[in-house]
C-alpha cells in the first residue's frame, strides 16, 4: 500500500527518522547524564533526583553487579513500581552490560516462577513489599542474588525511615518473608562505589530489554528488545511530537508525569527513556490507583506531558479532587494501552483544555507504531497515522493485503519491531511475515486520508448470527450514555445466535436500570450489537496498567 498517511503529518513532522544516532541505550543515559548533570530526572515523594545523582548511583550499582560473577548478555530482573530505585537499576544493568527483564510487582508467585525461569535472570532487584511472593518461588528459579530495595531508600536518612517506618508498621504494605542471603539496595549501591566499574562494549544488536507479553493468549512471552529497537521508538516519538513540545516556553524543562507503570514498555521507553533523552523530568506515580494520592501529589507540580491509559485519564477527570491541580500548562495527553472512549476524550478536554491523541503500540514494537498527530483538537476514534519511519499493512487469514478500507490484520515493520520473542522460534514464525512485517493479531481498517482505526483484537470479535460484532463499538457508545462509569463487552454463548453481546456496566449513579440501558442501545446500536445480557458491577477486572481484562468477564457467569 502507498503510504498515503505521510500527506497527513502535521508541519515539521518527518517521514523517516534517524534511529543510529546512538550505538545504544548505555550511550543516549551517558550523553544525558553529562548534558543534563544538574537538572531534576525524577521526583518523588517530595525529593528530587538529579541526572548527576543516577549517573553516579548507577554507576556504583554497576559496579556492584559486574562484581557478582555474571556474564555479559546475561539477565537481570526488576520487580519495583515507580520508584527512583527503578530507573537507577535499569541504567546500572544495561550500563554493566546486563538485559534487563521487567517484572510486574502484582505478579502472582506461578507467573514469577515463569517468567525467572524463562529469562534465566541471575539477579532480581525487588520492592520488599514484594518479596513474599519471591520467597514462595526462590528454590524452584535460577534467580539466585537478590537484591531488596524499601520505598524510602532514596529519601534521605530522616524521611526514608519515616516512610519505612509507615509502609512497613503502619499500613502493613510488607508481608512477612524470609530470604536469607539477600543485599539491601542501598548497601550494594555502596560496595560498588569501592569496586572497579568497566565499560562495556555493547551496541545496537545487543538485547537491552525481554519485555514480557501479557499472556493473554497463552503463556507469556519474552519479547526481545535491541538496544536499536528502544532507540528507535523514543526518537520516532519524540519527531511525532515536537508539534505539542514546541509550545512549551523556551528553556523550561519537559515534565512528565509518570502514572503508567515503568516496567510496562510504554512506561518504560515513553516516560523514562525519552526525558532522559530530552532532559526532562519524571513525577513519579507509584500507585495511580490511589486516585486521590495520585491527584494531591500533582496538585504540587506544574507539568507539560501525560501519557496514560483510557481507564486512568477517565478516573481522574471524574474525581471531586481533579479541580485541586493546575492543568494549564498541560500540552500532551498521550492515550495508549487500550481504546480511548470518546466520553472520556470528551471530559478530559473539557476539563483540561488539552485533547488526548491516541496512540498504538505494543510490547512487540517497543511500543509506539502509530498516534494522532499532537496537533489534534478532538478526539477522532482512530489511533491515528504510522509513526516516522513505519509501514503498515492489512493482511487477510491467508496473508494477502487486503483493499484500502478493509478490514484486515494489522502488520508492522519498522526499526521499532522486536528481534523475536525470547528463545520461541515457534512462536516468532507465527507472527512474522517473510518480508519482516510483524502480525499483531489486531483488526483494523485504514481510510482514504491513511489513518488506522482498530476494530478489535481477533480473538475479542463477537459473531452474532454470523455478522461480526466488536466490543469497542458497543463499549464506545454505551460509555456516553449518562450516568455510565466504564462498560466492557464481551461474547457469551447463545442457542439461538451463536454469540450473544454481555456487557458489564460500573455505574455512576444508582439510576440506571437494565431497561435503560437496553432502549440506549436499540436508539444506537444496530440490532445483532445490542446487548442481550446487562450487568452492573461496582468495578472492572484490570491488568496493573489500566486494561480492562475481558477474557475474565467472560468467563465469569452472570
Amino acid at each position: 500500500m502507498e503510504q498515503i498517511w505521510l500527506k497527513q503529518y502535521p508541519k515539521g513532522v518527518p517521514a523517516t527518522v534517524k534511529t543510529d544516532l546512538y550505538p545504544s541505550l548505555v550511550a543516549l543515559l551517558e550523553e544525558s547524564f553529562r548534558k543534563y548533570r544538574d537538572l531534576p530526572a525524577y521526583k518523588f515523594m517530595g525529593k528530587s533526583v538529579s541526572f548527576g545523582q543516577v549517573d553516579d548511583l548507577s554507576r556504583a550499582f554497576a559496579a556492584w553487579l559486574q562484581a557478582q560473577g555474571l556474564s555479559r548478555g546475561d539477565r537481570v530482573a526488576v520487580m519495583m513500581p515507580n520508584v527512583p530505585q527503578y530507573p537507577v537499576a535499569v541504567a546500572a544493568i544495561l550500563r554493566a552490560g546486563y538485559v534487563v527483564v521487567n517484572v510486574n510487582p502484582l505478579y502472582t508467585p506461578r507467573e514469577l516462577e515463569h517468567q525467572l525461569k524463562d529469562s534465566g535472570a541471575k539477579v532480581i532487584v525487588i520492592l520488599e513489599n514484594f518479596a513474599a511472593t519471591l520467597q514462595q518461588v526462590i528454590d524452584a528459579v535460577p534467580t539466585k542474588k537478590v537484591v531488596l530495595a524499601a520505598m524510602g531508600d532514596m529519601l534521605g536518612l530522616v524521611k526514608g525511615l519515616i516512610v519505612n517506618h509507615v509502609v512497613r508498621k503502619v499500613r502493613k504494605m510488607v508481608p512477612a518473608f524470609s530470604l536469607p542471603g539477600v543485599v539491601r539496595f542501598n548497601d550494594a549501591v555502596s560496595a560498588g562505589r569501592g569496586k572497579a566499574y568497566t565499560a562495556p562494549k555493547v551496541g545496537p544488536d545487543d538485547i537491552a530489554v525481554l519485555q514480557y507479553t501479557g499472556g493473554t493468549t497463552g503463556v507469556s512471552k519474552g519479547a526481545v528488545l535491541l538496544h536499536r529497537n528502544l532507540i528507535a521508538n523514543l526518537l520516532q516519538s519524540e519527531a511525532w511530537y515536537q508539534p505539542a513540545l514546541a509550545k512549551i516556553p523556551a528553556g523550561e524543562q519537559v515534565v512528565t508525569v509518570c502514572a503508567l507503570p515503568l516496567y510496562h514498555i510504554f512506561g518504560f521507553n515513553i516516560n523514562m527513556m525519552l526525558s532522559l533523552r530530552m532532559g526532562g523530568c519524571n513525577i513519579l506515580i507509584p500507585n495511580p490507583r490511589d486516585i486521590p494520592g495520585t491527584l494531591k501529589e500533582l496538585a504540587g507540580h506544574k507539568f507539560h506531558s501525560f501519557p496514560a491509559v483510557n481507564t486512568l485519564f477517565n478516573a481522574m477527570a471524574n474525581h471531586p479532587d481533579f479541580a485541586k491541580v493546575d492543568w494549564t500548562s498541560l500540552k500532551l495527553s498521550v492515550g495508549g494501552g487500550m481504546a480511548v472512549q470518546s466520553a472520556t476524550a470528551k471530559l478530559w478536554l473539557d476539563r483540561t483544555g488539552c485533547p488526548i491523541v491516541e496512540g498504538y503500540g505494543l510490547s512487540e514494537t517497543s511500543p509506539s507504531a502509530a498516534c494522532n498527530p499532537v496537533d489534534s483538537t478532538a478526539y477522532s476514534g482512530n489511533i491515528g497515522l504510522p509513526l516516522p519511519s513505519t509501514d503498515v499493512r492489512l493482511l487477510d487469514d491467508d496473508g494477502h493485503e487486503v483493499a484500502l478500507g478493509t478490514p484486515g490484520e494489522i502488520a508492522l515493520k519498522g526499526p521499532q519491531v522486536m528481534a523475536g520473542y525470547w528463545q520461541r522460534p515457534d512462536e516468532t514464525a507465527k507472527v512474522m511475515t517473510a518480508d519482516g512485517y510483524f502480525r499483531t493479531g489486531d483488526v483494523g481498517v485504514i481510510d482514504e486520508r491513511g489513518y488506522l482505526k482498530i476494530v478489535d483484537r481477533k480473538k475479542d470479535m463477537i459473531l452474532v448470527s454470523g455478522f461480526n460484532v466488536y466490543p469497542n463499538e458497543v463499549e464506545d457508545v454505551i460509555t456516553q450514555m449518562p450516568g455510565v462509569l466504564e462498560c466492557a463487552a464481551v461474547g457469551v454463548p447463545d442457542d439461538k445466535a451463536g454469540e450473544a453481546v454481555k456487557v458489564v456496566i460500573v455505574k455512576r449513579d444508582d439510576k440506571i436500570t437494565t431497561a435503560d440501558v437496553k432502549a440506549y442501545c436499540e436508539a444506537n446500536l444496530t440490532g445483532y450489537k445490542r446487548p442481550k445480557i446487562v450487568e452492573f458491577r461496582t468495578d472492572l477486572p484490570k491488568t496493573p496498567v489500566g486494561k480492562i481484562l475481558r477474557r475474565e468477564l467472560r468467563d465469569t457467569p452472570k
